[in-house]
């Protein structure tokens, strides 16, 4: 296959929104459309191509819209159903792609089809969602049908007093998981949720939980991983489960495949085995996948807040993960180090101790990313090197269901005030939350987020750092990444498309690795991931630097966090 010939998803350059914090433009302290529309600029001018809109949909936002409750409706805090259309277009006129979240493992306990299944035993849609009878004890009390545990804390299971049975809900207990064993349920999402908006100009989806519409049929008790907990995950029962692969084939026939559509799902862990048989280009079900290794290095794949920390070499690995599996192979794959359910990647991997490194490692995050084999992925606020919020903050002020469940069921053990005050230095480092704070567009008043009281606060830093403030200097973050993007295309073939080789691999102070093209040619990137300066001879011969983060640098010095590209 020649450059030309590749289909537009694998060179895309994909902004992720998050709308209720990107841009408020009525003054109610909740992004929206017009919002979005107003700072499409901000967007093209950078260098994306696709912009990913997350959960838009009408909803309760118990879950920040991935609890749906109607999929041909939009949220009213974000506009009207003839707003959103205007969006598409005006994404469209500016010569970009837009792609929509895709929620289909569950729905909102509101959507019209929950309320028709849960309201009798009897009922023509009881099948579509997962419903079991409780189990009860020797003394009678009632249990949940086994001891799966929900990705918010807890219990999978909630009970329901009027047909006195649970449903599985693998996250919010507003968040019924839909049954995909029924064929019905299945082709009622693909109208809905699939066709409905690829005939209003959408295109693509970001699939949601991807690897888990398919749940072993069994529902036996997970085994114990964590002792000091009642219920255990359950992801050998529930993830990259034994119709999956059947499932994601039907939809790509019933409907993606009709269409030039991008799709990416979150399926996010699994062997190199399991990764292709979701992106391999024959088996016609998604174009790429999310594999998390990258942005769960040092947490339990398991439990984000059992945090343990990572080396450098842990992170090489995680990198080679999300974008070597692909080698020698017709799959693709997604880079990404950021988006709406992670912390912010110049807090989690940078240092931003100070002005000067949390530049510089915003900006070596930036040509890493930007080397990495694979459609790229940048989330809102990346692009100005948004970081965590303080650890100040009080965890009152975290308002993400993750966090607060977890914070509730740690609290019901007995625990040291020592131990809280570790797991808050976690929160701290790893929550949803510090993603979902407002994009900070200028130094006035809540960081130009909003004229009104945005819905949550806005990151204390926004007068040092906002988009105002970086868009016109050519020195700053946001200018780096544009010029990152720009070369990126126009080295498509090594960068985009080249094989991916990590020369140093168990260096705990620097990332050095080659990326080869087809042709032979070749780019060497070296990243010092160190707060030190540290000497350096380069073994790669023969190059010449294109990119580097400092102005002055010498040739046998690697500078605190300096990024250095030499084109071959």
């Amino acid at each position: 296959m020649t450059i030309t010939e590749i289909p537009w998803w694998k060179d895309a350059v994909v902004y992720q929104i998050w709308p209720h914090s990107f841009k408020d433009s009525n003054g109610d302290g909740i992004g929206d459309f017009k919002g979005i529309i107003s700072q499409l600029d901000h967007i093209k001018n950078l260098g994306a191509t696709v912009i990913w809109l997350s959960p838009h949909y009408k909803s309760p936002c118990f879950d920040m819209g991935y609890d749906i409750a109607d999929y041909e409706d939009v949220n009213e805090n974000y506009g009207t159903l003839e707003e959103c259309f205007e969006l598409i277009d005006a994404i469209h006129a500016k010569g970009l792609k837009i792609i929509f979240d895709l929620v289909v493992n569950h729905t909102s306990h509101e959507h019209k089809w929950f309320k028709e299944s849960r309201s009798s035993k009897t009922n023509p849609k009881r099948d579509w969602y997962i419903w079991k009878p409780p189990r009860y004890d020797e003394n009678g009390k009632r249990h949940p049908p086994n001891n799966w545990s929900s990705h918010f804390s807890g219990s999978a299971w909630s009970y329901d007093e009027l047909t006195d049975e649970y449903y599985l809900r693998l996250f919010a207990n507003e968040q019924p998981d839909l049954n995909w064993e029924n064929p019905d349920t299945r082709n009622a999402i693909y109208d809905s949720a699939l066709k409905f908006w690829y005939e209003h100009g959408v295109d693509g989806f970001r699939i949601d939980t991807a690897g888990l519409y398919s749940k072993t049929q069994t529902f036996l008790d997970a085994p114990v991983i964590f002792p000091d907990q009642e219920f255990q995950p359950c992801g050998i029962y529930t993830h990259n489960g034994p119709r999956i692969h059947e499932f994601h084939k039907e939809m790509y026939e019933k409907t993606t495949g009709n269409y030039d559509a991008m799709t990416v799902g979150e399926v996010g862990h699994g062997s190199r085995e399991d990764a292709l048989k979701y992106v391999s280009a024959k088996e016609k079900e998604l174009n790429m996948i999310f594999i998390f290794d990258p942005v769960e290095v040092g947490s339990d794949p398991s439990d984000r807040f059992r945090y343990n920390g990572f080396k450098l070499s842990d992170f090489k690995k995680a990198i080679k993960a999300q974008v070597g599996f692909i080698s020698g192979t017709d799959a693709w794959s997604a880079v990404f180090i950021e988006n709406h359910d992670q912390p912010r990647s110049v807090t989690r991997f940078g240092n931003t101790s100070t002005p000067l490194f949390h530049e510089k490692s915003a900006k070596l995050l930036a040509l890493l990313q930007t080397s990495l084999t694979g459609t790229l992925f940048i989330y809102q606020g990346q692009e100005i090197g948004m970081t965590n919020v303080s650890r100040s903050w009080d965890i009152s002020e975290y308002l993400d269901i993750n966090t607060i469940n977890y914070v509730e069921a740690f609290k019901e053990k007995i625990h040291t005030e020592e131990e809280y005050e570790k797991l808050l230095d976690v929160i701290n480092l790893v929550a949803r939350d510090h993603s979902r704070t407002p994009v900070q567009w200028d130094d006035s008043s809540n960081g130009g987020f909003t004229t009104g009281k945005p819905w949550t606060r806005v990151n204390d830093n926004y007068k040092d750092i906002n988009a105002a403030k970086q868009v016109k200097d050519p020195n700053s973050i946001y200018s780096f990444w544009s010029k990152l993007l720009k070369f990126r295309n126009e080295h498509k073939e090594i960068l985009t498309h080249g094989n991916f080789e990590i020369l140093d691999f168990e260096n705990e102070d620097t990332f050095q690795f080659v990326k080869t093209s087809e042709n032979g040619e070749k780019a060497h990137v070296v990243l010092n991931f160190s707060d030190k300066t540290l000497e350096f001879e380069n073994q790669v011969k023969g190059g010449k630097l294109a990119i580097n983060n400092y102005d002055q640098f010498e040739e046998s010095k690697l500078q605190p966090y300096e990024a250095r590209l030499y084109i071959i």
